[in-house]
């Protein structure tokens, strides 16, 4: 639960692209369920056009009045999608890397269209969940999709996906994916029906909290033997969401998206939500 970002807005980027609007769309309506504002952002970034030994005179001033524009359609996309919605719009200056990771900062999601870098970059590496919207599969259907690797670690990822379940009133699928250890030799055999099956009682019983305490969701555990990424893709086909976590350790992290959850922004057939598992 986050209970301490609950006066927070969901924070959209906008660049006025077709997917920056989806983005806004699926923003409204989060903001709609959670009962929270909406905050529209866009980032004038006078970087490529302005570089430092010669500098464009009023080069901020000049993108103030497209960016207002985009912001404006945004916003009337918001409103008219929720009338009652309050949504609010920001034109800042720098960056989108850099304006929308000080925006989570003050944000209970940070949500952002599916194409470009910026997504990967911010996803998992800011303490609020990310969501890179990408179109649903057609005939997605009505549940959530949780990645889980049967550790302690994946409970922020979790819960967001049990709130976004009883929110929706979908069902929740967690999908639990394993291979078999590589032998080290000819002699060893490796019993794969007794892994699998320590591996899926171990899942259930760290599940039994998170469905006790959300009784009113339909919860299904999927043990797949797969590669997390395949699994977690084809289960994207017929999902409304996919959450993954993500381990914001250090640097190394700061720079790089872990590989499954960066796959899988990269090929899912639906939106992602990022939550990070801060240590």
């Amino acid at each position: 639960m986050r209970t301490s970002f609950a006066d927070r807005p969901i924070v959209a980027g906008t660049d006025g692209t077709t997917v920056a609007i989806q983005a806004v769309e699926w923003a409204a309506d989060e903001a709609h369920r959670r009962g929270l504002p909406l905050r529209v952002v866009h980032a004038a970034d006078r970087l490529p056009y302005d570089a430092p030994r010669y500098p464009i005179p009023d080069c901020y001033d000049r993108m103030i009045p497209s960016g207002r524009q985009l912001l404006d359609h945004a916003e009337k996309v918001a409103r008219d999608r929720w009338p009652g919605l309050e949504v609010s719009t920001e034109l800042a200056d720098g960056r989108p890397g850099r304006v929308l990771r000080e925006q989570a900062g003050r944000a209970a999601e940070l949500v952002l269209g599916g194409h470009g870098p910026v997504g990967a970059r911010l996803a998992g590496h800011v303490d609020v969940p990310v969501v890179v919207v990408r179109p649903a599969a057609p005939g997605a259907g009505a549940e959530i999709v949780a990645g889980f690797d049967g550790t302690h670690a994946a409970r922020p990822a979790l819960a967001y996906a049990f709130d976004e379940a009883r929110l929706r009133g979908h069902r929740l699928r967690v999908v639990c994916a394993w291979e078999p250890p590589i032998s080290s030799g000819p002699r060893i055999a490796v019993d794969t029906g007794e892994i699998g099956r320590i591996r899926e009682d171990r899942a259930r019983r760290l599940l039994t909290v998170w469905r006790d305490r959300y009784a009113d969701v339909e919860t299904e555990l999927d043990m797949v033997r797969a590669h997390p990424v395949s699994a977690l893709v084809d289960a994207s086909a017929r999902a409304a969401l996919l959450v993954v976590g993500s381990h914001g350790r250090n640097a190394l992290t700061a720079a790089m998206l872990g590989s499954v959850s960066r796959a899988v922004l990269e090929h899912a057939r639906c939106p992602v939500a990022v939550v990070r598992h801060a240590l």
